[in-house]
């Protein structure tokens, strides 16, 4: 097995390899003048099964069609087959059409990874409406999940715990979580009115007083869910307020905002950040 790191798989490629004690190289990857993408690899490949790590974040497209050109040439070049493990894997909330028009990207995003891979692990996707990879992807496909490392996390360095999950989208996480670790749970309801502007609400009440109050959820993009969850919080009266999630894309200033609102930061490392303190890789190492 070779364990193949992308230009965004490289912080978690080698910690992979290090742990299957794997044959390990980071994909050569440049740009011409005119930002067409060059890739190479630099090792063996015949009669190999190439696993690429990339996680789509940042530079989503050039990280999609740096992962096809690399995965076409792996297959090009003799390997037996080729892997895609994605920490952070992208278009998958768009799974139909909400208006005229638009693109179904999961669909179609699927169906490429479909025609170059011959397996797919995804760590904790971010779905909606369907819960299994199987009825996305017709190649193998694996769904992981960092929960077990997230309730450990908060087992070792939380005191008096509640688990909040900030939306519904967010209850398979904080739920989850809430249930391995023995502790209370609520989850708030969220409206939202554009990418910038959400309100949520709290159907159902808690005594939060002495306690920390844990905001688990997948993603945390912008934090304005994050922020508002954090005001009805504080509200209630939670001593502490930590905010765990998988996925930390942090737009733009968003970690320091949440800095500047006394709001705890922690997420997985499957995007690399300051606050990246859980680390997936075994998980992947395991699943490969």
């Amino acid at each position: 097995m070779l364990i193949a790191g992308c230009s965004y798989g490289q912080h978690i490629g080698h910690l992979v390899a290090n742990r299957l004690k794997a044959k390990h190289s980071n994909l050569i990857v440049s740009k011409f003048p005119d930002d067409e993408l060059l890739v190479r690899f630099d090792a063996v490949l015949k009669n190999r099964i190439v696993v690429l790590v990339q996680s789509f974040y940042n530079e989503i497209s050039d990280c999609l069609i740096e992962a096809i050109l690399a995965a076409e040439t792996a297959k090009v070049l003799g390997a037996r087959k080729v892997v895609l493990a994605a920490p952070y894997f992208p278009y998958m909330r768009q799974d139909k059409r909400f208006h005229r028009g638009e693109a179904i990207s999961q669909r179609i995003i699927s169906g490429l990874i479909d025609k170059y891979f011959d397996a797919v692990y995804l760590m904790d996707p971010h779905l909606h409406r369907e819960d299994k990879l199987e009825h996305i992807f017709k190649i193998k496909s694996k769904k992981l999940t960092a929960n077990n490392l997230i309730a450990e996390y908060i087992k070792g360095n939380i005191p008096n715990p509640v688990i909040i999950g900030p939306d519904e989208e967010s209850h398979k996480w904080a739920r989850s979580v809430a249930e391995m670790l023995g502790v209370e749970h609520r989850i708030l309801k969220k409206k939202r009115y554009s990418s910038y502007h959400v309100e949520v609400k709290l159907n159902k009440k808690v005594d939060l007083k002495g306690k920390s109050a844990v905001i688990v959820d997948d993603i945390v993009s912008t934090g304005n869910t994050i922020f508002k969850t954090a005001e009805i919080l504080r509200k209630l009266g939670a001593k502490k307020i930590y905010c765990i999630c998988v996925h930390g894309i942090f737009v733009g200033n968003a970690l320091d905002k949440l800095k500047k609102k006394k709001i705890n930061v922690v997420s997985t490392n499957t995007i690399p950040s300051k606050v990246s303190k859980i680390d997936v890789s075994g998980v992947i190492a395991e699943s490969l």
